[in-house]
């Protein structure tokens, strides 16, 4: 299914689905691997730790975020996809990150890691027919489909990585 095929346009993940093209799912989460293969690790490495203002994550920290966020959307997709009806937890994405020592790791391995992630949750995604990608659940406070849960993720990845170019990069430009 399309992105086109959304509807209704959740609030407030509209914000990331809008930024993915009007293509099949797998379509994007495929574009998503390839924009992962393209960032510039050197870049990123040579932030070494620096942040566009104080109490901002750094580069490494969003990488990692990047992770964490799609792991828990996987579940709370799988549950939605399985119709279990049941309204996942809330989480803190500042303790996550606060705690995931992300600067400790090298930007190749956070890079590697947000991949595998991708590629389970393309997996996950490729499991399921149209009806599931059609049942909704509530993520958060809002009502949102399988099928949008999935472009949300490729949409907060581009945000993020949008976020990277053009706040941290200019940095050591």
């Amino acid at each position: 299914m399309k992105l086109s095929d959304i509807n209704p346009m959740p609030e407030y993940y509209d914000r990331y689905i809008k930024l993915v093209a009007d293509v099949e799912l797998s379509e994007a989460l495929d574009s998503s691997i390839r924009q992962l293969d393209e960032v510039d690790r050197s870049l990123l490495t040579r932030l070494d730790g620096r942040t566009y203002a104080p109490g901002k994550w750094t580069a490494k920290d969003i990488i990692q975020h990047l992770a964490d966020v799609e792991r828990i959307i996987a579940y709370r997709t799988l549950m939605f996809a399985r119709g279990d009806g049941t309204t996942p937890a809330g989480f803190d994405q500042d303790l996550l990150v606060a705690n995931a020592r992300a600067n400790a790791k090298t930007v190749d391995e956070l890079i590697e890691d947000l991949k595998t992630v991708r590629a389970a949750t393309k997996s996950l995604f490729g499991s399921f027919d149209d009806e599931a990608l059609l049942n909704t659940g509530t993520n958060w406070k809002y009502e949102v489909s399988v099928l949008a849960m999935g472009f949300m993720l490729v949409g907060h990845q581009i945000h993020h990585l949008k976020i990277i170019e053009e706040k941290y990069h200019p940095l050591i430009s």
